[in-house]
């Protein structure tokens, strides 16, 4: 089990909008092969800055397998334009 963190900049105002999107997006992903949860984490010093954070099975879950399937594309069309810069993208595994 990896973790997928994206690290995302909105545009100001567009808090509602945003949340309101990844909401509507969170079946996208738990419908999609080796997806296991979502969350999402405002930042409360800098209220702009969210971290998604999607549970896949593998790396590849994620980035060719959703990458590549009409929900990816649903799920930036339903955020993408609140977006301030492009999300910065990272996966990571647990140690302890």
């Amino acid at each position: 089990m990896i973790k997928e963190i994206a690290q995302i900049t909105i545009k100001p105002g567009m808090d509602k909008q945003f949340e309101h999107g990844v909401s509507q997006a969170t079946p996208l992903f738990l419908r999609s092969h080796g997806c296991h949860g979502v969350q999402l984490f405002r930042s409360i010093e800098q209220p702009d800055q969210y971290t998604l954070v999607v549970d896949w099975e593998t790396v590849d879950d994620h980035m060719v397998l959703f990458r590549e399937s009409p929900e990816f594309q649903q799920w930036r069309g339903l955020v993408a334009e609140t977006f301030a810069a492009p999300p910065h993208v990272h996966h990571e595994s647990k140690v302890l």
